[in-house]
């Protein structure tokens, strides 16, 4: 059994539009970056982190996630409120930003840890047109400031990865780890290209 170490909304639902049997069972960790910390060290160290945080049976896979978008060097995390979701949002238009995903799989004392990476292209966007969204509320629980499969969908002219990843799970990603993970006995086994 698969243990969905988050809360998110949009991670169940990736899960469950994928057919995989899952169970929520989420616990608060701090999500402070330590000092110089890069971007792809944080998110996994989060999805280490809140996969960790729960108790689990021998037999259970526990899941930890973490997504951040990356712009000019600055991680960029669900915004404090309307204000700086306009920030955010000014910030990504117009221009290529990174959406990266910390995940970590855990079963026993056994880990494994992987980032993926997405592209995103945002279309310019005028200021009436941040404003409305940003008024929207869509931003407010996302990392970024936006929900690429919602009212943003019209502001994104291209990726390159997994829009899954943009969400919040890169499915792909995790049902390949989790499927091979259940036949290993250590995590050093598991091939690092996966």
């Amino acid at each position: 059994m698969l243990v969905l170490a988050s809360q998110s909304p949009r991670r169940s639902e990736i899960l469950r539009q994928a057919g995989i049997s899952f169970t929520v069972r989420a616990a608060p960790v701090d999500e402070t970056p330590l000092p110089g910390e890069r971007p792809e060290d944080y998110v996994q160290r989060l999805a280490e982190s809140k996969a960790l945080a729960v108790q689990s049976a021998p037999d259970e896979v526990v899941l930890g996630a973490d997504t951040t978008v990356v712009v000019d060097g600055e991680m960029l995390g669900k915004p404090a409120d309307a204000a700086d979701a306009r920030r955010m949002i000014a910030m990504l238009a117009g221009r290529r930003h990174r959406v990266m995903t910390g995940i970590c799989l855990k079963r026993g004392a056994e880990t494994v840890r992987r980032c993926a990476v997405t592209e995103v292209w945002f279309a310019p966007m005028s200021a009436g047109e941040i404003e409305e969204y940003a008024a929207s509320g869509e931003p407010m629980d996302k990392a970024g400031a936006y929900a690429i499969q919602g009212l943003a969908s019209k502001y994104v002219e291209r990726i390159e990865g997994c829009y899954f990843n943009v969400m919040g799970l890169p499915v792909a990603l995790v049902y390949r780890l989790y499927r091979r993970f259940k036949y290993f006995t250590n995590s050093a086994a598991l091939p690092r290209s996966l």
